[in-house]
């Protein structure tokens, strides 16, 4: 039998924890929580791992590294790794976004804790209010997965970048474990889509992902 690689190990493991989520997420909610995270500036910091815009000046700066002082020939060519960071993100976000749309569980902080979804006659084509998955841990999550292909010695601190993101989300009341959990499986899943690993490193290069 075929062992499945790390990618999907991660993956079925964030599946796995977003299900047993379920059983603990109102718990959660009572009990752990830290509702003036953001009026802390490492807070603030950590929430910003999840708005799409700073990743965007991310991939336009690595787009201008690759191209510029290096005088490749094409922009396309020198333009793979900002891509692949841009549309990790953005595919993430995106994503996260329908899905909210589909499952339309609302947020923690309007149903003191407790799994409410919101009718089909109720603002059918809406996000707001609706937290099933996080969009910002989808897209600090995606551009983590991107960054640890493009620069896979800091992977670690990318990762943290994003849990510390997902962590924020919870202890502001924003949103249940699970929605970041999900987020979380939303933003790893779309930066595979686009960039799947097909063997041991160096076998596939980050670059020829985009």
């Amino acid at each position: 039998m075929r062992r499945l690689g790390p990618e999907l190990r991660f993956a079925a493991t964030l599946a796995l924890l977003f299900l047993i989520a379920q059983l603990v997420d109102q718990w959660i909610f009572h009990h752990f929580s830290f509702h003036a995270i953001y009026d802390r500036p490492w807070g603030r910091m950590l929430r910003l791992a999840g708005y799409f815009p700073l990743w965007g000046i991310v991939a336009l700066a690595l787009v201008l590294h690759d191209w510029v002082p290096r005088g490749l020939p094409t922009l396309p060519r020198a333009s793979r790794r900002g891509l692949l960071l841009f549309w990790s993100a953005a595919l993430a976000g995106i994503i996260a976004e329908l899905l909210k749309i589909v499952l339309r569980r609302e947020r923690p902080g309007l149903t003191d804790g407790a799994h409410v979804f919101r009718s089909w006659s109720e603002q059918p084509f809406s996000t707001a209010r609706l937290g099933l998955p996080s969009s910002e841990v989808a897209v600090a999550f995606a551009a983590a997965t991107a960054l640890a292909r493009l620069f896979p010695d800091a992977w670690l601190l990318w990762y943290a970048l994003a849990v510390g993101c997902a962590f924020t989300r919870v202890a502001s009341g924003a949103h249940f474990l699970s929605d970041v959990l999900l987020g979380a499986l939303v933003g790893y899943a779309s930066t595979l889509i686009l960039c799947p690993r097909r063997g041991l490193p160096g076998t596939q290069t980050p670059t020829d992902c985009v």
